[in-house]
């Protein structure tokens, strides 16, 4: 396995992986319709976009067939409620096969160290409050919730949320 910084020519693969890890990861989470109705070719033109943003970053997994397995993409935070001083973890998805493998957490640890290279002391992510398992996920890599609380995003189909946050001076 390989972990590289994204470029836009990736856009295709990364929506592909995107639009899959919803499907099997927020089954029974999400409707069966709105994830039924997920799109590659609007996830592809929203990550050419943004892996196109020199404020932003993304990481990818890449198999031993050079093929995009996973990504954690950071940032600024896109939320006006943000804790102070902290960047912000998009997304961190994988396709179902990788899960398990170590793959997620080197990406995400990749993820984390991006942002602190952008300067924030401190990073926050937002986790479908019914998902579990990426709560645990995030708890063992040391990320706590805060206690800030919401259904404020379509893309979640407007499910209840939860925000972790993590120090990144440690």
């Amino acid at each position: 396995m390989r972990i590289r910084e994204a470029t836009p020519d990736d856009a295709r693969a990364i929506a592909e992986v995107h639009v899959a890890s919803w499907r099997w990861a927020y089954r029974g989470l999400i409707p069966d319709d709105f994830l039924a109705n997920l799109s590659v070719q609007e996830r592809e033109a929203r990550w050419r976009e943004g892996l196109s943003d020199a404020g932003r970053g993304c990481f990818v997994a890449e198999d031993a067939t050079g093929g995009i397995v996973g990504f954690a993409s950071y940032g600024p935070p896109e939320d006006e409620g943000a804790p102070e001083e902290a960047g912000e973890v998009y997304a961190i998805y994988l396709d179902e096969g990788t899960a398990g493998t170590g793959v997620g957490r080197e990406l995400f640890a990749q993820a984390a160290g991006g942002l602190r290279d952008l300067g924030f002391d401190r990073a926050f992510l937002w986790v479908l409050a019914a998902n579990g398992r990426a709560r645990r996920f995030y708890e063992k890599a040391g990320w706590a919730p805060d206690g800030a609380e919401a259904a404020h995003r379509f893309d979640c189909a407007n499910e209840p949320l939860v925000r972790y946050t993590t120090d990144l001076r440690v």
